[in-house]
């Protein structure tokens, strides 16, 4: 079909029909608009937006718009030809809906962006299609941003993740690593400065960009090794580009990204080996409320190595060099010694999938506490998800040994990852808290909503606790009280401080008020 510099059709035959469903001359006049699920009106908007003259696009992948949402997939390329009066020639095919990230406008964050990443290359390998992986720095937007009103502010996200995706390969390989910081999986051209362009000019059409400049580079995905170390490469890189941004620039070659992985994994592996056997990192504590009453319940403590950066690249990597049970208790160490300064602190600590099938991690917890019936109770661990358990049946015996000791446990990020049905059927838990890609979208409904619902539900039956992390406002708290989530934590009750604070006093439901509530754990 194509589509007017009005956004109307003007044309229309064969498959854009078929995917339409109606008739062609029902179509001419028409807004684009119309057939088009409003959740991807943006990124289909940037498309047509990027497609300068005589260059196509695509495909990128989309949904229609039909009652209710959750609508069929289909692929869409674009070309904008000089002699057809500004109009964007478009061809359709019917196709799977885009997978896309949990972030606003279907953005990935970084562990999604990887895993992404991966499927995309190894579907490369098999086609011969030729990708690279563009890193998209926008020095000003923060700054940008905070000084504009909320609807200008929103538009400028939406318009900033449609002109990402739509450059992106399939139109779901693009990804918010920091305020200002973005990644795209893209076919190759080597151009990557078109698409900076791009996302400022599309930018500069709902905002002011005085003050913001754009830097783009990029990496070919390309090379004789294997998938996985392709893969690899670009989990690197990515990390590099995160600490460094676009000053440090990112490696010449995958082979070079490699190289220098090897380097720097040899200098974190020793400077972690020191850290855990120094007990040179802290703690940060993070505030988990009851929904209920908004009382404290307990503290999350969070690792940290000498700076506020994420943790989570050296976990993993700890993980993959067989260090983490050695870190994990190490923190427990710790997290014991500040439960037994302080007797009316309650905390929760994190243990690999992979320490909680070490044989000799339960025995440690109890030579640990063993002989302190008065913090046994006040300790909670919580199995996280970023290594996969491989045998869950040893998984459960070493869980039961901890809860026979008095201590809770709680099943992190349930929904994501490797943490599944799969695992709340096989093993007998406190506690399950909930991925918060699906407590940032609660209170819009839809899926999420009904997700929530039932998994609360069926929690309940089977006498198990349920934590929503990322509640960030009052409309997200509101929204998972009402589907009877138990607990809450994110920023709206506290950040991660190196002291326990207690989170800022919230009014309870009136309910709750009148019956004097007071919870327990069990």
């Amino acid at each position: 079909m194509e589509v007017g510099v009005d956004e109307r059709i003007v044309f229309a035959v064969g498959a854009a029909a078929t995917l339409a469903g109606g008739p062609e001359q029902s179509l001419i006049g028409r807004s684009w608009r119309e057939f088009v699920d409003p959740g991807d009106h943006d990124l289909i908007e940037a498309l047509f937006l990027c497609a300068q003259s005589g260059a196509r696009l695509g495909p990128v992948s989309a949904r229609l718009a039909e009652p209710g949402g959750g609508g069929r997939g289909f692929a869409i390329r674009v070309c904008r030809l000089p002699e057809n009066r500004g109009a964007v020639s478009c061809a359709l095919t019917r196709a799977a809906p885009p997978f896309v990230g949990g972030a606003e406008g279907g953005l990935h964050d970084l562990q999604s962006f990887e895993a992404a990443g991966k499927r995309l290359i190894e579907a490369a390998q098999a086609t011969g299609e030729q990708l690279e992986l563009a890193f998209v720095e926008l020095a000003g937007l923060e700054s940008l941003v905070q000084g504009l009103p909320q609807a200008t502010r929103s538009a400028v996200q939406t318009r900033l993740a449609g002109a990402l995706r739509a450059q992106s390969a399939g139109g779901g390989a693009a990804a918010r690593l920091g305020a200002e910081r973005y990644a795209v999986i893209r076919g190759a051209d080597g151009n990557p400065e078109a698409l900076g362009a791009n996302v400022m000019r599309l930018i500069g059409l709902v905002a002011e960009t005085e003050g913001l400049t754009v830097s783009a580079r990029s990496m070919a995905l390309t090379g004789e090794v294997s998938p996985s170390q392709l893969a690899r490469s670009m989990r690197y890189a990515l990390e590099d580009f995160l600490r460094d941004g676009s000053a440090g620039g990112p490696p010449l070659s995958v082979q070079d990204a490699l190289n220098r992985s090897v380097r720097r994994t040899l200098e974190r592996a020793n400077a972690l080996g020191s850290a855990v056997a120094e007990r040179s990192f802290t703690l940060a504590y993070q505030p988990v409320v009851w929904l209920k009453t908004g009382a404290l319940h307990h503290y999350e403590a969070l690792v940290r190595f000498g700076d506020d950066a994420s943790p989570f690249p050296m976990i993993r990597m700890a993980e993959e060099l067989d260090l983490i049970e050695g870190l994990d208790l190490a923190v427990v160490e710790k997290a014991v010694s500040t439960l037994a300064a302080d007797p009316k602190l309650r905390l929760a600590v994190n243990v690999s999938g992979r320490t909680i099938t070490s044989p000799a991690f339960p025995t440690c917890v109890e030579t640990l506490v063993g002989d302190k019936p008065a913090i046994r109770d006040r300790l909670i661990f919580e199995i996280t998800e970023s290594a996969a358990i491989e045998d869950l049946s040893v998984a459960d015996r070493h869980i039961q040994v901890l809860r026979r000791l008095g201590c809770m446990v709680c099943l992190d990020d349930f929904g994501a990852g490797a943490a599944s049905l799969a695992y709340l059927q096989q093993l007998s838990l406190d506690v399950v808290k909930i991925d918060g890609r699906y407590i940032r979208e609660l209170q819009h409904g839809g899926r999420q909503s009904t997700f929530i619902r039932h998994l609360v539900g069926m929690c309940a039956e089977l006498g198990v606790k349920t934590l929503a992390e990322m509640v960030e406002s009052a409309e997200v708290e509101e929204a998972v009280r009402q589907a009877g989530v138990d607990f809450g934590q994110g920023y709206l009750y506290g950040a991660p401080s190196a002291t326990p604070a207690s989170p800022p006093s919230r009014t309870a439901p009136v309910a709750a008020r009148r019956r004097g509530v007071v919870e327990s754990w069990g």
